[in-house]
């Protein structure tokens, strides 16, 4: 009989839906909050809207109705060393937070495996990569310090595939699931923190879901890989659909980033790719354009970082400014990339002068 786990996700809005999935597989999961959201979901649960192949309307999983162990906690009152794995399911800017800086002081000296479920790969997971020179990429994030006590096997990255997001009429723990992919995650150092990924590999594949009308399979699975450039496909996504929403006076959705002008949109990605590809990726680890720009018909909102920044945000995850530092390391440059990052730049600039 496989170990149950007890796992630590900071960040209860995109971490509830990884949460969701590790207690229908019989972990024990506390979300790391603010008060009142702690408030709420330890009290009311968390609700996840999972879309299925089939159905007319999603799912609407309960985290109280599953009878599943979830609960929620302020940063001052998680220990990490109650716990065998934490998940970094938080915006890379909200780590530098006094409460979160400290608990992440707190889990490196605990040296518990982080799973980084982040659009922005934290840099101990950088360092793992051969090629990168890190201390050249520390302006690409907002605080930069948070990461210098963490020891870099201890780290490792999944991509966000998954689409998800928050409703603001409705409560903080009720989360919407746009596109049901899944997470793809690099292997930690040890093999030992890499069998606890695969444990829950195993045990999200074998969860069946009783909807009332019949036992289903549901999506959003966890794929533990060999590779440690798995999670890097995310960027090529990233600079061709994501921050293409951000135009100079508005946003668009993802789906018109992406299909406006679709011969731009693979030269993007094929670029990026290549950068992968330099770095050690091989093809397989990568995600084929056309299986891309398939699902990103599907994608009719803006992405988080363009709703960010026209709603005046003064940080936002910075993945082209460090896709292209990461370039010119390995001496190659492209003209859209360098578009992409001037345009997040202008406008971060103005929320900061407004701020």
């Amino acid at each position: 009989m496989r170990a149950k786990y007890n796992v630590l996700i900071l960040g209860a809005s995109y971490g509830s839906l990884l949460g969701t999935k590790l207690i229908l597989a019989g972990h024990t999961v506390t979300l790391v909050c603010t008060k009142s959201t702690a408030e709420l979901i330890n009290r009311e649960g968390t609700f996840v809207h999972l879309p299925i192949r089939g159905r007319e309307t999603p799912l609407k999983i309960s985290s109280k109705a599953s009878g599943a162990e979830l609960s929620a906690c302020t940063p001052e009152a998680a220990d990490p060393d109650n716990f065998d794995l934490v998940v970094l399911g938080m915006q890379e800017s909200q780590y530098g937070s006094d409460s979160i800086r400290e608990l992440m002081e707190r889990i490196a000296a605990a040296r518990v495996p982080c799973l980084a479920i982040m659009n922005m790969p934290p840099l101990p997971f950088l360092k793992r990569i051969p090629g990168i020179t890190t201390d050249e990429l520390t302006g690409c994030y907002a605080d930069p310090g948070v990461w210098d006590p963490f020891e870099a096997g201890l780290v490792t990255l999944a991509s966000p595939d998954p689409q998800a997001f928050r409703v603001p009429e409705e409560g903080k723990n009720v989360l919407h699931v746009g596109l049901p992919t899944n997470f793809k995650a690099a292997p930690f150092e040890a093999a030992a923190h890499t069998a606890v990924l695969q444990d829950i590999q195993a045990d999200i594949e074998a969860i069946r879901y009783d909807t009332g009308d019949g036992i289903i399979e549901l999506p959003v699975k966890l794929k533990v890989h060999d590779s440690l450039f798995v999670p890097l496909a995310k960027w090529l996504m990233l600079l061709t659909g994501n921050y293409r929403c951000i135009k100079r006076d508005k946003m668009i959705p993802i789906r018109d980033a992406v299909h406006s002008d679709i011969d731009a949109s693979r030269e993007i990605y094929e670029w990026v790719g290549k950068l992968c590809v330099k770095l050690g990726a091989s093809d397989t680890d990568l995600v084929p354009f056309d299986k891309y720009a398939n699902a990103a018909k599907g994608l009719l909102k803006p992405s988080s970082a363009a709703r960010a920044l026209f709603g005046g945000a003064k940080h936002i995850e910075r993945v082209d400014a460090l896709v292209q530092k990461i370039a010119a390391q390995l001496e190659l440059h492209y003209q859209p990339v360098d578009e992409i990052v001037a345009l997040v730049d202008h406008h971060l600039s103005a929320n900061r002068k407004v701020a």
